[in-house]
């Protein structure tokens, strides 16, 4: 049996109810064998002092003073019960008056036992020399003036026969009942527990993304039902803690947003004046660098927080040319200063019309395109390329930069995460950029990844649902 088919409950439950039935069975079978053996063997005792009740009528003593069974009595002489029949009658002092053939002259039972048959039907199983059992009968009977014990019996070799056959076809009922009792039960439980399976299947799908899904309640009034309820108010508890830290996040942000504008404004304003001195230009420098850090920051985590309000499905219809095009607007001042060309084929897709919201795709788009800036050298190329397949366009971003640790490509996308490679650290920022991108990509229904197979820097590839493709364009 395959162990893993036994770790699941429906096999278990089959292997308990199979072994549980497989006992009650074989009791039964002790029982029933044991009551069919006893009744037999009191219905052949019954028959045996009936047939020595009618030989007592049928001997007689001849003139000669032998002992003589009349046997003209039997309508049927060839029948069993007169040729297996054996007996044989003494008297009190052990002399054989009467043997039936078929003994062959063996002594039946042997000597006389005390007071045997006197006043009743003495009944015990003798053994004959060539081993035959035989159930013997006896009884004091007194005939023409003369007290004789009569011993009648028969062999039980045929009687035990058929109760071993008896018990041959219980035994080998057992298994076939087991085999089809365990289909059966298997079955039934299987059925029994394919509620479960559906809850768990459903369950498994349910994430932090679509926590307002519930299981399906059949039957609130069974354990299942009961199950599935105890598990939605969980769900319940844990949407509203969602909600709650996501409300968190934005509140938070939004919060120390007027603070942190209210702190660079007079920065700005002190670095401006003629009577700040050298050194506290310097301080006052680094205060607002770090507070433009601290900014980035909020508006990440502002931006952050919609996409995880955000439903799948946005409510806007887009072109991917003209959101890639706006990208490359935005952040082609940044790649000039740099020398770096931003190199693109994309314009072969304006046909190509995507659903979702228009400005976190937008979002997500400028953050993979802003990494790919900040990690290029100068005096390089990005290379933006498109392609579609099974209803999917995919975008690649391929930069000339350092690349990223294969033992990275799963850790970038945490939120905060920052590489600890020493080329990339002092152009790393608050580690929020990639897990924005890939959220609402998610989001979007699909999916965004860095190649593992390129060569030389990174190559980040995302993947979009195509909404539909206007031809002519």
């Amino acid at each position: 049996m395959n162990w893993c088919l036994v770790k699941q409950i429906r096999s278990r439950l089959t292997v308990w109810y199979i072994a549980v039935l497989a006992m009650i069975l074989a009791v039964y079978v002790v029982l029933v064998f044991a009551f069919q053996y006893r009744f037999i063997r009191n219905q052949i005792f019954h028959d045996e002092v009936q047939d020595l009740v009618t030989v007592e009528g049928l001997l007689y003593f001849d003139d000669a003073g032998a002992l003589k069974l009349q046997q003209d009595y039997f309508s049927h002489p060839q029948s069993h019960l007169l040729i297996d029949r054996l007996m044989e009658v003494h008297d009190l002092s052990g002399v054989v008056l009467y043997r039936t053939p078929n003994l062959a002259g063996e002594s039946l039972g042997g000597p006389s036992l005390p007071n045997e048959g006197d006043d009743r039907f003495d009944q015990r199983v003798v053994r004959l020399s060539d081993g035959t059992h035989v159930s013997l009968v006896s009884h004091l009977h007194t005939m023409q003036g003369r007290v004789v014990l009569i011993r009648l019996g028969y062999s039980l070799a045929p009687f035990r026969m058929r109760m071993t056959q008896f018990l041959e076809i219980l035994l080998i009922a057992i298994p076939i009942a087991l085999v089809f009792a365990g289909f059966a039960g298997y079955q039934i439980a299987r059925q029994a527990l394919k509620p479960l399976e559906e809850m768990a299947s459903t369950a498994k799908q349910i994430t932090a993304r679509n926590l307002n899904e519930r299981l399906l309640i059949e039957n609130p009034d069974d354990e299942l039902g009961h199950m599935a309820a105890v598990f939605n108010d969980l769900l319940d508890r844990l949407e509203q803690a969602f909600q709650q830290l996501h409300s968190f996040t934005g509140d938070a942000a939004h919060e120390l947003r007027a603070p942190m504008a209210a702190i660079r404004a007079v920065g700005e304003i002190a670095l401006r004046e003629q009577e700040t001195g050298e050194r506290d230009k310097d301080a006052l420098a680094s205060i607002l660098e770090e507070t433009a850090r601290l900014e980035d920051t909020i508006e990440g985590l502002l931006l952050l927080a919609r996409a995880e309000a955000a439903r799948s499905i946005g409510p806007d219809n887009y072109s991917l040319v003209e959101v890639l095009g706006e990208v490359t607007e935005v952040l082609g001042v940044l790649a000039e200063e740099r020398r770096i060309r931003l190199s693109s084929n994309i314009h072969a897709a304006s046909g190509i019309v995507l659903s979702g919201d228009r400005g976190l795709i937008r979002s997500a788009v400028m953050n993979v395109v802003h990494n790919a800036i900040k990690f290029s050298p100068n005096d390089s190329t990005i290379t933006f390329t498109h392609s579609v397949a099974e209803g999917q366009v995919q975008l690649t971003v391929q930069d000339q930069g350092p690349g990223i640790e294969r033992s990275e490509l799963e850790s970038i996308f945490g939120r905060f995460y920052t590489s600890p490679a020493g080329q990339t650290a002092p152009n790393s920022g608050a580690g929020l950029g990639l897990s924005i991108a890939q959220l609402v990509i998610q989001r979007s229904g699909g999916e965004i990844f860095f190649d593992p197979d390129v060569s030389v820097g990174a190559c980040c590839v995302i993947r979009l649902p195509v909404h539909r493709v206007v031809s002519g364009q």
